[in-house]
This record gives C-alpha cells, sequence and structure tokens, in this order.
C-alpha cells in the first residue's frame, strides 16, 4: 500500500514537474520587470508624464488613481473606461455614474502617444492605467 502511494505521489511529480519550467518568474504572475526587454523606457515615460501632470494640478494624482479604480470596478482592469461611446453603446467612460466623475483621459492619452513612439504596440492600455496609478500614488 506504501509502495503504491509513493509510486502515485512520483507519477504526480513528473506530471507537474513541466509546470515549474514553464514560467520564467515563478508563475503565471504579473511581474514589474515585464517591459524591461520590450519596452525599457516604459516606466521612465509614465513617471515622467504623471509628474508632469501632477505637478501642473495636483489633483491629478487621486484623478488618474480613481480611473483606474473605475476601471477594475466593472469586471476587472481592461482599459475598457477609456473607450468612447458609439452610436449603439454607451461607454463607460459616458454612463451615468462616470459622467463628469472620473477624468485624466488626457494625460493616459500623452502617455499611449508617447510609449508608442518608443515601442509600438507593446504597452496595452490596461497596463498604462495601472502604471499611472501606480506612479501617481508615489506622488
Amino acid at each position: 500500500m506504501a509502495l503504491s502511494i509513493s509510486f502515485l505521489m512520483l507519477l504526480i511529480v513528473l506530471a507537474l514537474s513541466p509546470l515549474c519550467f514553464a514560467f520564467p518568474h515563478g508563475g503565471p504572475f504579473l511581474f514589474p520587470q515585464f517591459y524591461d526587454r520590450s519596452c525599457p523606457k516604459a516606466h521612465e515615460i509614465v513617471k515622467s508624464i504623471v509628474a508632469k501632470a501632477v505637478a501642473k494640478e495636483a489633483r491629478m494624482a487621486a484623478s488618474l488613481l480613481r480611473l483606474h479604480f473605475h476601471d477594475c470596478f466593472v469586471k476587472g482592469c481592461d482599459a475598457s473606461i477609456l473607450l468612447d461611446s458609439s452610436k449603439t453603446i454607451v461607454s463607460e467612460k459616458m454612463s451615468v455614474p462616470n459622467r463628469n466623475s472620473v477624468r485624466g483621459f488626457e494625460v493616459i492619452d500623452e502617455i499611449k502617444s508617447a510609449l508608442e513612439k518608443a515601442c509600438p504596440h507593446t504597452v496595452s492600455c490596461a497596463d498604462i492605467l495601472a502604471l499611472a496609478a501606480r506612479d501617481s500614488t508615489v506622488l
């Protein structure tokens, strides 16, 4: 009986061992160094634009954090708060609870524009919102 349990455990370990090597950073997790190779200046770009916006208007730090919160509150952090309304749907941006409430879209647009120049099609809008919220909180 003990031998069969040991054998079963060995089979489980062998079956799952490839997962240990599947993720270079120890797991399928988010990690701060994600853009270090694909867009090395991403953090610097976001930080400088957020700092400039907050220096211009101190309240922008809280607004960027709130923008990220509102994006994440409805079905996850997917940058859907940035979408404009169309003829057929009212976007989160223009929904009644958010209208005239969330702000900072122009800062996110400036960050996205700068990142597209530095490394096109690399940094996601959801990550831009998260990085801007992080830098706003630090400031």
